[in-house]
């Protein structure tokens, strides 16, 4: 009979396991970090051009994965979308440097000032995917537009030659597109790019069989896209879009503990029964939990129940960890970050093993509600950095109570004079040439009430109720709440105690 792990062995494997998951868009995914929920199988079609996603649900690491073979074997298996196992698949952007597969950050503002339109730099990075020995021979990408420009016909015989020869071997030649935040400093240049980008995969989505464009986008990128590429609508019927259950949550958790190197994971899996194990001697390690432990809530929580405090306090009133962690990281659209959730359990680990190293449970409570307070900081510090505006917007707000009317909220904007600062901000980093730090900008910066709707459409703010006058009771999120100072009757307190 399998010993079952200490609370204390619990908390080492946790803290192996969830290491570097807030800095995981640094780290390659490998076939043991490869977890699929099911609602991601969409994001996976070949077909699917747009795959939306906020900062941190996923989309560098399917977009990394849909590059590495093994990956996409595992993917096509798992997901049984056969068509993954004849794909060619070339990077289309990223965050590698030196990529011999596209400009980087430092080649394209040069092409772009350049004279180089953002079609032909797209189309020179297609065409050099696909072959063009012209474009493969040339010494720079300035040369590789140069070309295009001067050569559209040859340039439209190789795609079509292309689409036909993938047509037939029965492959289909697929570029990824990913980390486009950052392919310019300049908020509206970066839109017109991803704009004719997106104008470009739609056709090669009804103009061609068998050449395919994944781009993988925040959900405001691609509406600031389609204010500028009308027809991106047509995109919109297919786009897929990275969210998480609290199942595919915990089914995250469960992978990343059963699929260490160690004798500790060894015997969680033992212990929970039913990991499906690497087919053959030399396969890359990679189990899967049961569907119980994937899907099933009730499964879930009495497993979890083991590693952390039955309750969140003393007794059930005071809510269940399984459910109440899950409900704190949520944004006000009901959305929930995996980094957020498991840099709160890896906080959460740390801290009870400093504090309560002899607790009965890997897990004391109190450091659940600490981990909320970290990932809350991590949150904070990745909204202000995707949307710098809203840190303006909301730090006047620090000491209050939620729920605040709207109305207290205008007032305090106006005696601050909030449509000026977001003008004097907007002024200010564009004079100093750090015009990144205000790439999204609220779009009625001075209707006030319209500018509370922004908030709420971001997931900062939430309605307690159906009014939209001052007497609107709006709510802060716990994962936006703690981080920007503003207080709860009962909540949780903004310091550990």
């Amino acid at each position: 009979m399998t010993e079952p792990l200490t609370p204390g062995e619990y908390r080492d494997l946790m803290s192996r396991a969830l290491e570097g998951t807030v800095d995981a868009d640094t780290r390659p995914p490998t076939p043991h970090t490869l977890y699929m929920p099911d609602a991601h199988r969409t994001a996976l079609y070949v077909d699917s051009t747009v795959v939306q996603g906020d900062r941190g649900v996923g989309k560098t690491f399917w977009a990394r994965s849909l590059l590495i073979p093994e990956l996409r074997e595992a993917a096509a298996t798992e997901y049984r979308i056969n068509r993954l196992t004849r794909l060619r698949v070339t990077p289309g952007f990223g965050m590698d440097v030196g990529s011999p597969h596209y400009p980087g950050p430092l080649v394209l503002p040069s092409l772009l000032a350049g004279g180089a339109l953002p079609e032909e730099i797209w189309y020179a990075v297609l065409l050099t995917a696909l072959g063009q020995p012209e474009l493969l021979n040339a010494a720079d990408w300035a040369d590789r537009v140069a070309w295009l420009r001067t050569n559209a016909g040859p340039a439209e015989a190789t795609l079509a030659r292309a689409d036909a020869e993938a047509a037939a071997e029965d492959t289909v030649h697929l570029l990824v597109f990913d980390g486009l935040e950052h392919l310019h400093t300049d908020w509206g240049t970066r839109n017109r790019m991803i704009a004719e980008l997106l104008r470009i995969a739609m056709r090669m989505r009804f103009g061609t069989r068998n050449i395919r464009l994944k781009v993988f986008l925040r959900p405001d990128m691609f509406d600031a896209a389609k204010q500028l590429f009308p027809d991106a609508s047509k995109l919109s019927g297919n786009a897929a879009r990275l969210e998480w259950t609290r199942a595919d949550l915990y089914g995250l958790l469960f992978h990343h503990l059963g699929n260490e190197d160690d004798e500790a994971a060894e015997r969680f899996r033992r212990i929970t029964g039913g990991w499906q194990e690497p087919p053959t001697p030399g396969t890359p390690v990679r189990y899967v939990a049961t569907p119980a432990l994937r899907n099933d809530e009730k499964a879930q929580q009495q497993l979890f129940e083991r590693i952390a405090d039955p309750f969140m306090g003393t007794n059930v009133r005071q809510g269940r960890p399984y459910t109440w962690l899950p409900n704190h990281l949520t944004d006000s659209n009901d959305r929930i970050s995996p980094r957020s959730f498991l840099r709160a359990l890896d906080v959460a680990a740390e801290t009870t093993r400093t504090t309560r190293p002899s607790h009965t449970r890997a897990l004391h409570h109190e450091a659940i509600r600490g981990g909320v307070r970290e990932a809350s900081a991590v949150r904070v510090d990745q909204i202000v950095e995707d949307t710098p505006w809203v840190k303006l917007a909301i730090e006047p707000l620090k000491g209050c109570q939620v729920p605040i009317a709207q109305g207290k909220i205008i007032s305090i904007w106006k005696d601050r004079d909030l449509p000026q600062l977001l003008r004097e901000e907007s002024a200010r980093y564009t004079q100093a040439d750090r015009p990144e730090l205000v790439r999204t900008g609220p779009r009625h910066p001075d209707d006030l009430p319209r500018l509370v709707q922004e908030l709420d459409d971001l997931g900062v703010l939430r309605r307690r109720d159906h009014n939209v006058d001052d007497f609107s009771l709006l709510d802060l999120p716990d994962i936006y709440r703690l981080a920007f100072g503003l207080g709860r009757l009962g909540g949780i307190p903004l310091t550990g105690q």
